[in-house]
């Protein structure tokens, strides 16, 4: 498998890339996310495989998005704003990460033609009582959308993660 993982120096992202290492089940993974001291810290937890690549890089921009799908077969999303405490005071930044970052994943995947694509949501999605919980839910609602309309390459499922 070779799979983009973004928001992948988070705790789905570095549990998922250790158990990926740890049983050989990667051909290739790049590890995508904003932070490269983040990103420095996840390589250096996972001892510097030859298998990852370290890829700084915004789900808002999607540009950097469609650049590091570059022969990939498998995109794991897991970026996301979830501090509920801090993001509740900025909507608007919630959802351009969390929303129109997962639209510009699915949309690059789809462009790609990427095989495989895991959105990785929130429990907190199904009954929002937060701006996490209703930006996850509206989230949710578009990537499944491709499927639907006659893209026969890619395949695209959605995951709802609890904490």
């Amino acid at each position: 498998m070779r799979v983009l993982l973004t928001g992948s120096s988070g705790s789905f992202g570095s549990a998922f890339l250790a158990h990926a290492f740890r049983h050989g089940l990667v051909e290739k993974a790049v590890a995508f996310a904003r932070g490269e001291h983040r990103l420095a810290e996840l390589a250096e937890r996972l001892g510097h495989p030859p298998q990852l690549k370290l890829m700084v890089g915004d789900v808002r921009d999607p540009e950097r998005v469609h650049e590091a799908l570059g022969r990939i077969d498998t995109v794991i999303h897991a970026a996301a704003l979830k501090r509920v405490d801090l993001v509740s005071h900025d909507p608007l930044e919630v959802m351009k990460t969390n929303f129109f970052g997962t639209v510009n994943v699915v949309r690059a995947a789809v462009q790609r033609n990427v095989p495989r694509v895991l959105v990785i949501s929130s429990d907190k999605s199904a009954a929002p009582s937060t701006r996490y919980g209703l930006s996850k839910a509206a989230a949710e609602e578009n990537p499944v959308h491709p499927n639907a309309q006659g893209h026969p390459r890619v395949r695209i499922a959605d995951l709802r993660y609890g904490n």
